[in-house]
């Protein structure tokens, strides 16, 4: 069998990019959600393995040294990261769904130069920023530290495979699910 593509998904705080990737993977058996690496410590709730893996610095840092890495990122005094050997694992049963940022985005592309990238737009600014504040759990300070990133990677947008405008949830998954059967054809 031949393996399956790394597919990156990438869209602003808010834009929806969680709901979609769920009911694209409710529709096929052969996407695989890649799990990635982080130094911060668990929230109440999250399991190991499923949510991240969670690792100390050291070792996060070794790992990055011996290229264990499709891509990483420090936020917040923590790494993030994509496992290289568990999204070649995964490639083998399927396709993987990568959710990263733009800046991972651009390091998958120089790692794995057959991977898809996929970017999710809002429908508009002004939606976006309805959409994270019907969260209720973002303060003003919070919210406009994301608009702002929001407006910066929605620019990256231009160097994306592809993009979908993510009106309805399930709509933009149907989207993305035949921009992934069109690219098995």
């Amino acid at each position: 069998m031949k393996n399956g593509k790394l597919i990156v998904i990438s869209g602003a705080s808010g834009v929806g990019k969680g709901t979609v990737l769920s009911l694209m993977m409710q529709k096929r058996d052969d996407l695989f959600f890649s799990v990635s690496a982080t130094t911060r410590a668990p929230r109440p709730g999250e399991v190991d393995g499923k949510h991240y893996f969670f690792i100390s610095k050291e070792c996060f840092e070794e790992m990055i040294k011996n290229n264990e890495f499709l891509e990483y990122d420090a936020h917040a005094a923590n790494y993030y990261g994509t496992l290289r050997g568990q999204a070649e694992a995964k490639q083998k049963k399927g396709h993987v769904l990568l959710d990263i940022e733009p800046k991972g985005a651009a390091q998958v592309r120089k790692s794995a130069p057959d991977a898809i990238l996929i970017f999710i737009m809002p429908p508009s600014i002004e939606e976006l920023e309805r959409r994270l504040r019907g969260r209720g759990d973002t303060s003003e300070d919070q919210i406009a530290m994301r608009m702002e990133r929001a407006i910066w990677e929605m620019e990256q947008r231009t160097w994306y495979d592809y993009v979908v405008v993510n009106y309805d949830a399930q709509r933009c998954a149907d989207e993305i699910l035949s921009i992934i059967s069109k690219l098995e054809d």
